[in-house]
């Protein structure tokens, strides 16, 4: 085994973290008896050698000798090593992805030509994964498929082969790969997709097993999106239920074999585990090797556990990809999951609609509202769910408002950190994370609780950042806040606790608490000291004339060489005694040649703070609107207007920086809500936004705590700066 590896100068190939000397090693512990020198050589390649789906020249180097302990039946966890070889083999770059995109002067260069050749050399190789479709070990038999799909050059031989395995195969979670994999050879090989839809289609209605049906239908909708039947969502939630009767019926949990008896497919009942990442101890259980793979599978373990049928989850999440902007379809779907008796089908259903939430517009009022009611679910992690999907829907979450109380309400162990009997974890973050979405939600039923919460030691930062949307009603929290603003220390982490406490207490209007704000401004340390002084600022511009005891203070910073702070104790000093006297020259000498974008910016904010008082200042805003940089450009023209009133020159700066920086449109949407009449020109622009479907700020694969409620407020400013329109055409 592992023939010629001592040939190889490993020394002189590199991986991640430098030389590939340790290389060798790492390959015979893939081959070891032991199951925890196994998942650590695992976890060593991906952590080196295909550090983050890189492909070194050890990686390539890798490829014949993992290729050979993947044929050799004697090694152990063997669907681990096939995963590996096709994440390496895997990687399609861009057809317009060029060499000369890479710098060969970079230290972690990586030419683009080793894709190619993993991908080459694994598929001269490929043919060792036809024999696996049958291997005993049920994890080899669950990577075989994605491996032949993604890497077998001849994917109409490989077609036929997965379409009679799955006569034969009696694991239902492999069941599921092969018809996965068919999915993917269609949409990789344009002229097997006819075909290919054909029997998915036959397959997802004449199938016996419910759960091969539904992930039949999945992949028929992925193939296909534009052939998904209008009856979708009955379709599918008829699958759930016949799943779930059939997992009650047979008591069958994770891991266990096919469907109800598939007589078109031959489908017996012997159970084949699941197959996860990881090495079975010698016992059965799992090795506690403390590797990134050995977490992740105890994550994947925990998520599951209990569950009858686990797989749907992954279906469902495919099924939803294909629906795409079927934005009805799938809140229909949605709703029907949160309306099963089944549990887990509804916690399945919170993180599907996270996912939908976030990426689509929609009406999500009878979600929201069930999605509340799960938090009074016995389960501990659907309580979780339901809590971390509410957390980020701020106004979207009114519905579920009164289930937020009743549960901040009726649970004792929510006022202490504590364990219920299924072990999961109740308490502080359960209850911060309730009283965090009832209070962006906009609930003053949250102020009380609010106080509770600032009595306690340590306050999550973000509920101090949720009072700005509680309005008056939040006053009463300000003794609260300047007793623990009064408490903070003075030292290098002054930003970090006094910022939340400094946004909270301006968002309640406290201005009692001008000493402890003055103690913060004056008594910031060197690190961050410019940040601290900007917090301390705004709060005092929020407190308006109540902060007249520290004019002095705020006089001497308006030289400060910080545009920041600068602009900001401008800002201050303008809301406590209202004399531009001394503000507006303080903040035109950033608006001038040779001023950096964030300073421009700085001054140009505090001047449309001002507003008409600043008047004076037009001359000093105008180059700003020919800017290079776009949000010099949208500063400007936004000041411009709220000094001037001067439509004809901020618009159309505006309505260009529109199109060309989606993100930039919640500040401009203010603005025109502003300008009303006189912005009419950008009436089309705003119905246009309105009438989208997809959020304008949705990203592929990643989000923010704050997107959903950033695009519900540019929709609720682009409808009323409509109604402001429509009402002067009259």
């Amino acid at each position: 085994m592992l023939t010629g590896i001592e040939e190889v100068d490993w020394a002189s190939l590199g991986h991640a973290y430098g030389p590939a000397d340790d290389v060798p090693a790492l390959l015979r512990g893939l081959a070891s008896a032991d199951p925890a020198e196994r998942e650590t050589a695992l976890d060593g390649m991906y952590g080196a050698v295909h550090h983050q789906g890189d492909v070194y020249d050890s990686t390539l180097a890798c490829i014949p000798f993992l290729i050979e302990l993947v044929a050799d039946p004697a090694v152990q966890d063997r669907g681990g090593i096939v995963e590996l070889l096709t994440s390496i083999g895997g990687i399609e770059l861009d057809d317009d992805e060029e060499l000369d995109e890479f710098d060969p002067d970079d230290e972690e260069f990586i030419p683009a030509a080793n894709y190619a050749m993993a991908a080459a050399a694994i598929a001269a190789g490929s043919d060792v994964f036809l024999g696996l479709v049958g291997d005993p070990d049920p994890e080899v038999r669950l990577a075989a498929p994605c491996a032949l799909a993604s890497l077998h050059p001849e994917p109409a031989r490989v077609l036929t082969l997965l379409r009679e395995r799955l006569t034969v195969e009696r694991d239902t979670e492999v069941r599921l790969a092969l018809v996965a994999a068919v999915g993917r050879i269609a949409l990789r090989h344009a002229s097997l997709r006819s075909e290919t839809v054909e029997w998915l289609d036959w397959l997802a209605r004449a199938a016996q097993d419910p759960g091969l049906r539904l992930a039949s239908l999945a992949q028929l909708a992925r193939c296909a999106p534009n052939e998904i039947p209008d009856d979708i969502v009955r379709w599918v939630t008829e699958l759930l239920e016949e799943i779930r009767t059939v997992a009650l019926r047979d008591g069958r949990g994770r891991g266990s074999g096919g469907g109800s008896g598939d007589a078109l497919l031959d489908d017996p009942r012997d159970g084949g585990g699941f197959a996860g990442g990881g090495c079975p101890g010698a016992d059965g259980g799992w090795s506690g090797v403390p590797t990134l793979a050995g977490q992740v599978r105890e994550f994947l373990e925990e998520h599951v556990a209990g569950r009858p049928a686990p797989w749907t989850e992954e279906l469902l999440r495919t099924l939803h990809a294909a629906l795409d902007d079927r934005v009805d379809d799938r809140i229909a779907l949605i709703l029907a999951q949160l309306r099963s008796p089944d549990r887990w089908q509804r916690s399945d259903a919170i993180w599907l609609c996270g996912g939908l939430i976030r990426v689509w517009r929609g009406r999500y009022e009878e979600i929201v509202r069930l999605v509340g009611a799960q938090l009074h679910d016995p389960e501990p992690r659907v309580r979780e769910a339901a809590t971390s999907f509410l957390e980020r829907l701020f106004e979207l979450g009114g519905p579920a408002a009164d289930s937020l109380v009743i549960r901040l309400a009726g649970d004792p162990a929510l006022h202490g950190a504590s364990r219920d009997g299924a072990g999961g974890l109740v308490g502080r973050s359960v209850r911060d994370g309730a009283l965090l979405a009832l209070a962006r939600a906009g609930d003053t039923r949250a102020v009380p609780l609010l106080a509770r919460a600032l009595e306690e030691p340590d306050v999550r930062r973000e509920l101090l950042y949720a009072m700005d949307g509680l309005g008056p009603a939040a006053a009463g929290l300000a003794p609260l806040l300047r007793r623990r603003l009064a408490e903070v220390e003075l030292d290098d982490g002054l930003f970090d606790r006094a910022a939340p406490l400094l946004y909270a207490l301006a968002a309640v209007r406290g201005g009692q608490a001008l000493p402890e704000v003055l103690r913060v401004l004056r008594g910031a340390p060197e690190h961050r000291r410019d940040w601290v002084r900007e917090a301390a600022l705004r709060t005092l511009a929020a407190f308006g004339p109540a902060a007249r005891k520290a004019v002095p203070e705020l006089r001497g910073l308006l030289t400060d060489d910080s545009a920041a702070v600068s602009s900001a104790a401008a800002r201050a000093l303008w809301a406590a005694e209202g004399d531009q006297g001394d503000v507006l020259p303080a903040l035109e000498r950033w608006l001038r040649p040779g001023a950096s974008a964030p300073e421009w910016c700085c001054a140009a904010l505090a001047l449309g703070a001002i507003g008409p008082a600043a008047a004076g200042s037009v001359a000093a805003l105008r180059p700003g609107l020919a800017s290079r940089d776009l949000w010099v450009r949208v500063r400007s023209a936004t000041a411009l207007w709220r000094v001037s009133g001067r439509a004809d020159e901020a618009l159309p700066v505006l309505l260009a920086a529109w199109e060309e920086n989606r993100h930039a449109r919640v500040d401009i949407a203010e603005c025109l809500a502003e300008m009303g009449p006189a912005a009419s020109e950008a009436q089309l622009t705003i119905l246009t936004e309105l009438t989208r479907r997809r959020r304008h700020n949705a990203r592929e694969g990643g989000s923010g705590s704050h997107d959903i409620h950033q695009d519900e407020k540019l929709l609720t400013l682009c409808r009323a700066a409509l109604a402001r329109m429509e009402r002067g055409a009259f």
